[in-house]
């Protein structure tokens, strides 16, 4: 009998001491993760020369930045493009990547003299890890893949490290938002 008063005794000391440290694993694990750094906002660069695809495509779903590093949200562009047409490399660059992820077709590119990275995709690449490319350059056709957009698009994207930036915002102004030709009159110009 006394043993087993002995062996209850310590029992319950390690119930009570287990208790004790409950509360505060428990509180531990309820307390969310710190957020993560807010990403810098430092402007980027317009030094587009070029659309990727086409000469004014459709953006068929714009840059929707998370609210959290694995938030919901869309990082790049979709823009309008038919299976084939042609991907062009948007600035000079060094391709960084040029493959397959996901079943899909991806190209990366360096951009010369920055910190950041453009992405294409899908792609069929036309050029290999390493090619230097120029603005305008081909690096691929678009790929007729699993659907992405309600038609075929190009979703271009926009890196600095793992950050993702509003693609967009390579372009100047002049390529953002030019429109069509016009023609003005000519006064006072004899017939």
């Amino acid at each position: 009998m006394r043993r087993a008063m002995r062996h209850s005794g310590g029992w319950a000391g390690l119930v009570l001491g287990l208790a004790a440290l409950a509360p505060t694993s428990l509180a531990s694990a309820d307390t969310p993760a710190p957020a993560p750094p807010a990403p810098s906002r430092a402007p980027v660069p317009a030094l587009a020369r070029a659309w990727p695809v086409g000469m004014r495509p459709v953006v068929v779903r714009g840059w929707e930045p998370p609210a959290t590093v694995y938030g919901p949200g869309h990082r790049g562009v979709d823009l309008g493009a038919p299976a084939g047409a042609p991907v062009r490399a948007v600035a000079p660059g060094q391709v960084s990547f040029a493959g397959r992820v996901a079943g899909r077709g991806v190209v990366a590119v360096r951009l010369a003299g920055t910190a950041l990275r453009t992405t294409y995709e899908p792609v069929v690449p036309s050029v290999r890890e390493g090619d230097e490319v120029d603005a305008g350059d081909v690096v691929g056709t678009v790929e007729a893949a699993p659907p992405h957009c309600p038609t075929t698009c190009l979703h271009w994207g926009l890196l600095t490290g793992e950050t993702y930036l509003n693609p967009l915002a390579l372009l100047p102004p002049w390529l953002l938002h030019s429109g069509p030709s016009r023609l003005l009159p000519v006064l006072k110009v004899p017939a």
